[in-house]
């Protein structure tokens, strides 16, 4: 039988130990083909899919990403036309401020001024009155020592009172 078995094709020989070595090939391929590729067939699938959905959640994180940076950019868009809207509307009203102020000053200064005249004009009075007291009591003076005697005072000072008014408004005529 073994020389059966034996033969030769050149430099390798081929004997018994071929033929066992061919069967435990088979066998460990057979192992290997019924419990350990299955697992291992499994294992890379359930690696390729844990790839696939990490990608998928990447893809979908980066869409929400996108989605709050547009949302973002919005909201600061937003504030920023808010930003401007209170700006004009304060510089509206530091405008309006001043104009009312710059009117009530105007308005006080006109106060001011028509008091002031007013006390002017009611200082002026007293003046003349007061003037007019003292000239028309040397005026009666003078004419009692020229006159040497006693005029009705009441009397005189109406004509005193009457050549003053006369003076003052220009006439000088009786």
């Amino acid at each position: 039988m073994h020389l059966l078995l034996a033969g030769e094709a050149g430099p390798i020989t081929i004997d018994g130990t071929v033929v066992v070595e061919l069967i435990a090939f088979l066998v460990m391929l057979a192992i290997l083909a019924r419990y350990v590729y299955p697992q291992i067939v499994t294992l890379a699938e359930a690696r390729q899919k844990a790839v696939a959905e990490q990608l998928r959640e990447a893809e979908k994180a980066r869409a929400d990403a996108d989605a709050q940076l547009k949302d973002a950019q919005a909201k600061l868009d937003d504030a920023r036309k808010t930003a401007q809207g209170v700006v004009e509307a304060a510089n509206k009203s530091a405008q309006q401020l001043r104009q009312e102020m710059k009117e009530r000053a105007e308005e006080e200064a006109k106060r001011i001024a028509q008091t002031a005249r007013k006390e002017i004009e009611a200082e002026r009075d007293r003046a003349l009155q007061s003037v007019r007291g003292e000239v028309a009591g040397l005026v009666v003076a003078a004419t009692e020592k020229v006159i040497g005697e006693t005029l009705d005072v009441t009397k005189h000072k109406q004509l005193i009172d009457k050549a003053i008014a006369e003076m003052a408004n220009g006439d000088g005529s009786r």
